[in-house]
């Protein structure tokens, strides 16, 4: 058995998943994409169910692990935390286009998994965009704001690019898998921030802060 059989299985999984969605997938599918037997599979995942539930881990724990990361820099201001976040979550997402897509796709639909993600991952998720945003509203960085709707909507603009890549392709003619999609987008994401979140514009702050 090939040393990084596991790999190929789980990139040939999440380009089957994409395209074809989960229910439109087989195990000989996936095997045959990956160039391995059906045993492979079995092996490392147990069954299709499994590697789907491998999938969401992979994408999570990576995600969560972003977060955690800028959140431990908080001390040096929640407007850079914030950007940090934004940032590695984007790049995160932009690396792997077709994984991000399936999986928000797949939560977007009422099932065992998505409960179970939402449950565990998302809650940790919202902890620490509260977190950020409670630290930004004391330390006067933020103006006041509901943090429901805040994190709903750098949620909305994180998610968009890979909830419907047909459309970004064939409508937008925008390409989330380009390295200029990011850069362009990311500035996009902290124009955002400094216009909406911020409790003065950017160009005053720095002035204020450099006084």
């Amino acid at each position: 058995m090939k040393k990084d059989s596991k790999e190929a299985i789980m990139q040939a999984a999440i380009l089957l998943f994409n395209s074809k969605g989960y229910s439109g997938t087989s195990i000989r599918d996936i095997a045959h994409a990956a160039k391995v037997n059906t045993a492979s599979i079995a092996y490392y995942f147990e069954n299709k169910a499994g590697l789907l539930e491998y999938c969401f881990t992979y994408f999570f724990e990576q995600y969560i692990r972003i977060i955690e990361d800028a959140y431990s820099s908080i001390d040096k201001g929640a407007t850079a935390c914030l950007k940090r976040i934004t940032a590695d979550l984007l790049h995160f997402q932009c690396k792997n286009n077709h994984l991000a897509s399936f999986v928000y796709r797949e939560l977007s639909m009422d099932s065992q998994i998505s409960r179970e993600i939402m449950s565990t991952y998302s809650i940790k998720e919202k902890y620490f965009f509260q977190q950020i945003f409670e630290r930004g509203f004391e330390w006067k960085e933020f103006r006041p704001h509901s943090i429901p709707y805040l994190i709903m909507q750098i949620k909305g603009l994180l998610m968009m690019p890979f909830m419907n890549t047909n459309y970004m392709r064939e409508v937008l003619y925008v390409f989330p898998s380009e390295r200029f999609f990011e850069q362009k987008y990311l500035k996009d994401l902290h124009l955002w921030i400094d216009s909406v979140v911020l409790s003065l514009p950017i160009e005053v702050k720095r002035e204020v802060l450099s006084k």
